[in-house]
């Protein structure tokens, strides 16, 4: 479970990116777009605080990481990054990450795009090409679980073409001169997502056949108005450990009713409020 941040840090609200429905043309700096979870690290001697965006501390959940960020070469640091975790082909997967990396060969890493502070100095007022060649040289010989975020070279609409192929969720774009507005969404950095998205509800859950155990699929709908409508069932790539996660959450939220309108046999099924599922 996530941590409240500790108090010997002084929390600095991240850089956010404009979501955009393509990328413009211009003097662009462009990185992958990591399908994972936002953090700022923060080190000081030996004390280190890996932190999301909404200043919890993910310390206890990815002790692997702090121990890289406390053998970086400097005394005193401020990043900002992405916790990803990376399937057999080193591929993020946020599926992945949401069973806390425990599955068999999942790589954690931090993915270090910007440094906020070396040594006591702000680096936020000088220009983005500045921070990331100093964080470059910080991390030109880094941990095995940090690695620098790799400026993506070539044309904008070649860049787009090849993460599509690659099926990545998206690109950002950010501007080389770009000074680090702390919880602004300026437009100086905007982002590009690649892959559709919609976001469902979790209706219900079918009972688990075989040797499977919690559940077997889950049944989720979409909006229409007043009314939710069943979509389908997802009952592939759930880890045990995912599996055992998600029943307990809808045990918390269990109803006697389905709120699926239109699901066919309803009978078979038991039924959760209102739940959202990543899909």
């Amino acid at each position: 479970m996530k941590q409240a941040v500790a108090s010997s840090f002084s929390f600095i609200e991240p850089m956010n990116a404009l979501l955009v429905p393509v990328l413009s043309a211009g003097d662009w700096l462009y990185e992958m777009k990591f399908d994972g979870y936002r953090a700022l690290g923060f080190k000081s001697g030996s004390d280190v605080q890996l932190v999301s965006r909404n200043r919890t501390s993910f310390n206890k959940a990815y002790p692997q990481l702090i121990d890289a960020l406390k053998s970086l070469p400097a005394k005193n640091a401020i990043t900002d990054g992405e916790i990803a975790a990376l399937d057999q082909h080193g591929k993020p997967s946020f599926q992945l990450l949401q069973a806390d990396g425990k599955s068999k060969g999942t790589a954690l890493i931090y993915y270090a795009f910007d440094l906020l502070s070396l040594e006591g100095k702000d680096l936020r007022y000088r220009p983005l090409v500045g921070r990331r060649k100093l964080l470059a040289r910080l991390l030109e010989k880094p941990p095995v679980n940090i690695r620098f975020s790799e400026e993506l070279r070539g044309k904008r609409d070649r860049l787009v073409e090849e993460a599509h192929q690659f099926q990545l969720e998206g690109l950002v774009a950010k501007g080389p001169n770009s000074l680090y507005e702390s919880g602004r969404r300026s437009g100086a950095w905007v982002k590009v997502k690649l892959t559709q998205e919609q976001e469902f509800v979790i209706g219900g859950y079918t009972q688990p056949e075989g040797s499977r155990k919690y559940f077997g699929s889950l049944l989720v709908g979409y909006c229409e108005g007043r009314r939710l409508l069943f979509a389908g069932r997802v009952g592939t790539g759930f880890s045990d450990i995912l599996l055992k996660d998600i029943y307990n959450a809808l045990q918390k939220i269990r109803r006697d009713s389905c709120s699926l309108v239109n699901l066919p046999e309803k009978r078979r099924g038991r039924w959760a409020k209102e739940s959202l599922l990543r899909s």
